[in-house]
C-alpha cells in the first residue's frame, strides 16, 4: 500500500467549537479519501482539506445505492490522550458489510493507520466535555458513472470527522418507541447485518409516522413472521426480565452492533444472565403483565445506552420504570462512559491510542 499523502490546510489555525454541537452538523477541516481501480486496486491515500465531491450524475452509487458506511468515536480522556473505542471492530464490520454489496475489501491495518492519522491531524477538534466526542464516518460507494444493475469497477473511500454533543444535552432522559408491524426493514439473507443506506431508507417512512405519534423510535419485528423483536431505529435492543438479560440473536437480519458486544461482555464481567435468543414480542407483553418485565434499553454509538420509558405495541402502552432510567441503563452507560474518557481500566483493549505528535508532511 502507498504512504499517506497530506495535502493540508490551515490545520493550525485556533478551533473554536460551538457551544451547541448536536449531532452531524459540523465537520473538520481535513477528510481522508482513497480510490479503488481493477489495476491498480486500493490506491492514492490522502489526507485533504475538505471539499464537495464532484460526481457524474450516472453514478452507480446514486442509481443503485452500492454502497456502505461505519460510525465510531474518538474521545479526549480526562488524561488528555486521543483514544479511538473499538476501532479493529469498526473496521471489520466494514469489511463484513462491503463483502456482502460486492465492494473490495480494505487491509484492515492500512484503514487503522488512516483513520489514525486523520484524527491526530483533527485532534484538536475533539470536544472535551463530558459525552461529546469526535464521529468518525468512514464510507465507500460505487463511483463508475454506467446505468445498468452491477457491481461497479471502480470505488471511493472517504472519512470525515464531526464534532458532536452529548446525545442528551439535558440529562440521560427515556425514550418511548413504537413496535411497528406495518412494514418491515430487513429480513434474513437481505441487508439487514450490513451498514449500507438501503437499511436507512427502508426504515424512515415507519419511523416519521412513529414521530408523528411522539414516539422517539420504531422497535421493528422480524420480516418473515412478524413475531419477532429485532432492533430499533439506530440501536440494537436488550430486554430486562427479573432473572434474565435478552438481546435478539444475530440472525442476518440484525446489525451486528458494536456497543451490543461491548455491552453483552461487560454483562458476563459482572457475572449477569446474559442471553442472546429469539424474543417474541408476546412474550414480553406477557412478561410486562405478570410483572415481571425489569425494563428495555438499545445500545448504538450515537446515545451509547439509551433506556426506553414506554414501549407500545397495537395499543398498550408498557411504561417502564415509571418513565425513569433503569438502573442497570445508568450503570452501563457511566462503565462505557468511563472506559471511554480513561477513568477506568480498559481491560478489554478496546481503546485506539492515537499519536499526537505533529505530522510531518
Amino acid at each position: 500500500m502507498e504512504k499517506i499523502k497530506f495535502e493540508l490546510s490551515e490545520k493550525f489555525s485556533p478551533i473554536k467549537l460551538p457551544d451547541n454541537l448536536g449531532f452531524g452538523k459540523f465537520f473538520t477541516n481535513h477528510v481522508f479519501e482513497m480510490d479503488y481501480t481493477p489495476e491498480k486496486g486500493w490506491h492514492n491515500p490522502t489526507i485533504k482539506t475538505l471539499e464537495n465531491l464532484i460526481m457524474h450524475p450516472a453514478t452507480m452509487f446514486l442509481h443503485y445505492g452500492q454502497g456502505i458506511f461505519e460510525g465510531l468515536k474518538a474521545f479526549k480522556t480526562d488524561a488528555g490522550d486521543v483514544v479511538i473505542f473499538r476501532a479493529e471492530k469498526h473496521i471489520e464490520r466494514l469489511n463484513n458489510s462491503a463483502r456482502r454489496i460486492c465492494i473490495p475489501e480494505v487491509d484492515p491495518r492500512f484503514m487503522l493507520q488512516a483513520l489514525t492519522e486523520l484524527v491526530s491531524i483533527e485532534k484538536d477538534w475533539i470536544p472535551t466535555k463530558h459525552g461529546e466526542s469526535l464521529y468518525i464516518r468512514p464510507f465507500i460507494f460505487g463511483s463508475d458513472p454506467f446505468l445498468g444493475v452491477k457491481p461497479s469497477s471502480n470505488y471511493k473511500l472517504l472519512i470525515v470527522l464531526s464534532p458532536v454533543g452529548a446525545y442528551y444535552p439535558e440529562g440521560f432522559k427515556p425514550v418511548k418507541i413504537l413496535a411497528q408491524d406495518d412494514y418491515v426493514r430487513a429480513v434474513r439473507k437481505g441487508l439487514g447485518a450490513c451498514k449500507t443506506p438501503a437499511n436507512y431508507a427502508a426504515s424512515l417512512l415507519a419511523s416519521e409516522e412513529a414521530r408523528k405519534k411522539e414516539f422517539t423510535q420504531v422497535l421493528w419485528l422480524d420480516g418473515i413472521e412478524q413475531k419477532y423483536i429485532e432492533e430499533v431505529g439506530t440501536m440494537n435492543i436488550f430486554i430486562v426480565f427479573k432473572n434474565e438479560i435478552a438481546t435478539p440473536k444475530l440472525n442476518g437480519s440484525i446489525l451486528p452492533g458494536v456497543t451490543r458486544d461491548s455491552v453483552i461482555q461487560i454483562l458476563k464481567d459482572w457475572n449477569m444472565n446474559v442471553t442472546e435468543r429469539l424474543i417474541s414480542i408476546d412474550e414480553v407483553v406477557t412478561e410486562y403483565k405478570a410483572g415481571n418485565l425489569v425494563g428495555v434499553f438499545g445500545t448504538g454509538t450515537a446515545a451509547i445506552i439509551s433506556s426506553v420509558g414506554l414501549l407500545n405495541y397495537k395499543g398498550l402502552e408498557m411504561e417502564l420504570n415509571h418513565g425513569e432510567p433503569g438502573e442497570l441503563d445508568l450503570k452501563l452507560f457511566e462503565e462505557l462512559t468511563s472506559i471511554h474518557y480513561g477513568k477506568i481500566e480498559d481491560k478489554h483493549h478496546w481503546l485506539t491510542h492515537v499519536s499526537t505528535k505533529e505530522v510531518e508532511v
